[in-house]
């Protein structure tokens, strides 16, 4: 900085989307920024070239910035695929050896004939697959490599492909000077009968 001149690049006003940073081709979204622990935060913004430093801030409502991150620029990378992990349950409602009847995870045919291929597994460990749809209100029968427990319950994960979202604007309000305010608010009295 020359005089009382700062100096930055930009600052753009965007809405973030976090995401872990691992070496393979898909990166699994985190819902929010967490302490202690490396992320990928992807942004619509101006290009700009590695290895940028980078400081994430959070406006709050009276104008003042809190400074939530720190980091550097890892690439500037449009086909980044980042996805989202949802998980449908199910209840088991008739259970042989192996096999099992299971209700509630879907609640019509189609969706059971386009799900057949995928693995099934349970909160104990079991794993399977569906066999075969049966009616027409989404039960099925499926196949597990053991005999399933009455308090056990069916999962299926799928993953969704999750976009940025187009929210970037180039004008942010001008910092507000950070004060060291040591007065107590005044808290309301509340009468209790």
């Amino acid at each position: 900085a020359y005089g009382d001149r700062k100096m930055q690049f930009s600052q753009p006003n965007t809405s973030p989307l976090y995401s872990q940073h691992s070496s393979a081709d898909k990166h699994k979204l985190e819902r929010f920024l967490r302490r202690d622990v490396a992320l990928v935060v992807t942004v619509y913004a101006p290009i700009t070239f590695p290895p940028t430093s980078v400081l994430l801030f959070k406006q709050r409502s009276n104008g003042m910035h809190d400074l939530m991150a720190t980091g550097f620029l890892l690439s500037v990378d449009p086909d980044r695929i980042i996805i989202k992990r949802l998980v449908l349950s199910g209840h088991p409602f008739k259970i042989f050896s192996k096999t099992a009847l299971v209700r509630y995870m879907f609640f019509n045919r189609e969706d059971v004939l386009w799900f057949k291929p995928v693995q099934l597994r349970t909160k104990w460990g079991r794993r399977g697959h569906i066999t075969e749809q049966l009616g027409a209100h989404g039960h099925m029968k499926c196949h597990f490599d053991g005999q399933l427990k009455s308090q056990d319950t069916v999962l299926l994960n799928l993953y969704k492909r999750v976009f940025r979202k187009w929210t970037y604007d180039s004008h942010v309000p001008e910092l507000v000077l950070w004060v060291r305010n040591e007065q107590q608010l005044p808290v309301q009295e509340v009468e209790m009968e």
